[in-house]
């Protein structure tokens, strides 16, 4: 990371302080240019900085009618303990904007806990932008797990672990799991769970105080290929047999069901238990996604889920 120059810290300084007198304390930018002796122009630029550099987060607090009627018909529907609905954006069903934000936000609920945890997460792009959502915090007292390894067949990693960036910024202990997301067989995978510190890992994360996780589709565009986890092939393999999803790595189909295939036999990640005493949360949304969340809302393999408003709406008209 490049070092900022003396400049370039002041210039985040007073943005930050206009970010705050902005958000939290409720000036007006005519008000603020006053206090900073800036223009208003100069002013309105320092309160855009501070939220595209992350020195302001910004949630929405209030809790829409509408969101929350979807938040209790979904928990009814699929036996949710938990459930969070935020508003969509008009004309984007596949947006995921709002998600990071709702998911930090429970998180962080469970990191400000003064008893020990542990946090189980997966992996994925929904979830990385949760963790950088985060408030700076001193969490010593908590431990992080992955639930699966972020490495593909030929060594390379994924750009989206989630673990160990968590852990950066939260200070906290944590436990990767240094294993392919698949490996070559089943004997593989065997003999990696043997290992030790990987038997530890899983035992960990199987008894996580709550559990963090995304959904995956299987379409062409799904993380699993994308990412080169699975070949075009297996994938058509997989869609055929009927799979329209996956929690991490492991594939379902829209009933609930994990399908009898190749790919669920070579999965190393934790396994995941139905019908869970602790809380497990999925956070998806998006039009690609309805099929999968379904599938995984089935399984009861999830007991609590964040979503967007369009994505409970097609939730909650698919046949049950």
């Amino acid at each position: 990371m490049l070092k900022r120059s003396n400049s370039d810290i002041r210039k985040l300084d007073d943005a930050a302080k206009a970010g705050w007198l902005y958000y939290v304390a409720g000036h007006t930018q005519e008000e603020i240019a006053k206090k900073l002796n800036v223009s208003r122009q100069s002013a309105q630029r320092m309160v855009a900085l501070s939220v595209s550099e992350g020195l302001i987060k910004v949630r929405l607090e209030h809790p829409i009618a509408k969101c929350m009627d979807l938040q209790v018909q979904l928990k009814e529907r699929f036996g949710l303990r938990s459930c969070i609905v935020v508003p969509s954006a008009d004309g984007e069903p596949s947006s995921t904007l709002g998600l990071a934000q709702a998911g930090a936000k429970e998180i962080e609920l469970h990191l400000k806990s003064p008893q020990p945890k542990v946090i189980a997460l997966g992996t994925g792009r929904v979830l990385r932008a949760c963790v950088e959502e985060l408030a700076l915090l001193n969490c010593q007292h908590h431990q992080i797990v992955a639930l699966l390894g972020n490495m593909a067949s030929d060594g390379s990693a994924s750009s989206y672990d989630v673990v160990m960036r968590m852990a950066e910024h939260i200070n906290a202990k944590h436990y990767p799991m240094p294993l392919p997301v698949l490996p070559s067989s089943k004997e593989e995978k065997d003999q990696l769970h043997a290992q030790h510190y990987v038997a530890n890992n899983l035992k960990l994360a199987a008894q996580a105080d709550v559990t963090f996780v995304g959904v995956g589709n299987l379409a062409i565009n799904s993380p699993l290929h994308i990412d080169g986890f699975v070949t075009p092939a297996e994938l058509e393999e997989l869609q055929i047999k009927g799979a329209v999803g996956e929690i991490i790595s492991w594939v379902l189909d829209v009933d609930g069901n994990l399908i009898d295939c190749a790919v669920n036999d070579r999965v190393a990640s934790t396994p995941l238990k139905v019908n869970p005493e602790k809380a497990v949360y999925a956070i998806a949304a998006g039009e690609e996604k309805v099929q999968a969340i379904l599938g995984a809302l089935r399984s009861k393999l999830i007991n609590g889920l964040i979503t967007n408003e369009y994505t409970a709406e097609r939730l909650l008209t698919q046949l049950t």
